[in-house]
C-alpha cells in the first residue's frame, strides 16, 4: 500500500470552480502514477472552512470506476495565516513499493509542498 498527497485551489466557492478543481486534479493523479482507479483503497479529501458549495467526493464518484471507491470529506483545521480556497486529499493506493510516486500539488497549493509540485502538463488544465 501505498499514500499519494495533493492539493489545489479554487477561485470561487461555487460547484463549477470546485468540479473543475477537482477534475483537474484528479486527472493529473491518474496520469502522473499511472493509476487505474481499482487501485485506488480509500481517498480523504480536505477542504478549507470558506468552500462548502459541494462535497469534493461527490465530483470524484462521477468518474469511471470511482463510484465504488470508498471516499470521506472532512474539513481542513482552521490555521491563522492558511491557505485559503483550499481542496487537499490523501488517496491510499495498491502500487508496488518500486513504482515511483507523484503528489500532485496545483494552481496556488503548489506553494504548499515546493518540493513535490510539478509542471501542469501539456493539455491538462490551467493554473490561477
Amino acid at each position: 500500500m501505498r499514500a499519494i498527497r495533493g492539493a489545489t485551489t479554487v477561485a470561487e466557492n461555487t460547484v463549477e470552480a470546485m468540479q473543475e478543481a477537482v477534475t483537474e486534479i484528479l486527472d493529473e493523479l491518474e496520469k502522473r502514477n499511472q493509476l487505474h482507479p481499482t487501485d485506488i483503497i480509500s481517498v480523504t479529501f480536505t477542504v478549507t472552512n470558506d468552500l462548502n458549495a459541494t462535497f469534493p467526493a461527490a465530483i470524484a464518484r462521477k468518474r469511471p470506476y470511482w463510484d465504488v471507491v470508498p471516499m470521506l470529506d472532512v474539513q481542513q483545521m482552521q490555521v491563522d495565516g492558511s491557505l485559503e480556497q483550499c481542496i487537499r486529499f490523501l488517496v491510499h493506493v495498491h502500487l508496488p513499493a518500486s513504482a515511483p510516486i507523484h503528489h500532485i500539488y496545483l494552481r496556488h497549493a503548489a506553494s504548499l509542498r515546493p518540493d513535490w509540485s510539478l509542471p501542469i502538463l501539456e493539455g491538462v488544465g490551467s493554473r490561477e
